[in-house]
């Protein structure tokens, strides 16, 4: 049996590292997952372009999902996306994601979302690649638009259209941060400006809420912000590091993107907001 899912990347609104709370917003960036049922024991994976990355999450989200319907045997697992991996812009997540929802199309089988975000930010804690599970990230990469999440009581609070644009212009260093080796105690004590900066995207203040955000971040993992002053100056809307970076998102009108893709240099990625197939509830 073969199966196959796709998920999108996302951006950071707000870290919920700090505070346990996060929101997130999709973008059409894409991550595709096949997966073929055979027998015997033990997940095989093909990561596409990425030799040598760790292959733990894809195997323990197939897993995960044989083992909550009770199903035995092996998997061979091919995967490929668009989103440059351990930059802030939640390729694990969209990893996770299209690899569950693949295995499922596999069993023919359905999941309620919440279930699979669930499922997702226990595998990626348990992977190593998730600090919180990171709700927020992989409930904007399943389902589009804005969402806002309590990661530490597993539960999406809210999920709306993001109004405020159509245009992300990403600047994509060469460099990587990895989750592990974090400074916890550093960005803890920025919890109170945390909490500001989601109550703030919570009452629709996106642009406020996102330069806090990374304001916060940026002096907790001592990442400055020159990139998002470029794109301040170019015209963007708003603009802050996305995840613990080294990714910078901006949020821009279409009549802008070109000129702030400029101002960022040649390895900025222009992409469109995704709010979800569906909509938005």
């Amino acid at each position: 049996m073969k199966g196959r899912g796709v998920a999108g990347g996302a951006i950071t609104i707000i870290n919920a590292i700090a505070a346990g709370k996060g929101c997130a917003v999709g973008v059409d960036l894409r991550t595709w997952a096949e997966v073929e049922l055979v027998p015997g024991d033990g997940v095989e994976v093909e990561l596409e372009g990425l030799a040598g990355e760790p292959t733990q999450l894809v195997e323990q989200c197939v897993l995960s999902v044989l083992e909550r319907f009770s199903i035995g045997g092996g998997a061979r697992v091919r995967t490929g996306s668009q989103i440059p991996v351990s930059r802030g812009l939640k390729s694990s997540s969209a990893a996770a994601n299209a690899v569950i929802l693949a295995t499922l199309d596999a069993l023919q089988v359905e999941m309620p979302a919440l279930d699979v975000l669930r499922m997702n930010a226990e595998v990626s804690i348990g992977a190593g690649v998730s600090v919180t599970g990171a709700m927020d990230d992989a409930a904007a990469s399943l389902l589009g638009g804005a969402v806002f999440t309590d990661n530490s009581a597993g539960t999406l609070l809210r999920r709306e259209r993001f109004g405020l644009c159509d245009k992300v212009v990403i600047s994509v260093p060469d460099r990587m941060i990895r989750k592990t080796g974090l400074p916890g105690e550093r960005i803890a004590l920025y919890r109170g400006l945390a909490e500001e900066a989601f109550r703030m995207a919570w009452d629709g203040e996106y642009a406020k809420a996102m330069t806090l955000n990374s304001l916060v971040y940026g002096a907790a993992l001592g990442l400055d912000q020159e990139i998002s002053i470029k794109a301040l100056r170019a015209g963007a809307i708003a603009s802050g590091i996305s995840g613990t970076g080294p990714a910078v998102a901006s949020l821009v009108r279409a009549g802008e993107a070109a000129r702030v893709a400029q101002a960022l240099g040649g390895n900025a990625l222009v992409v469109n907001v995704n709010q979800g197939a569906e909509g938005c509830d």
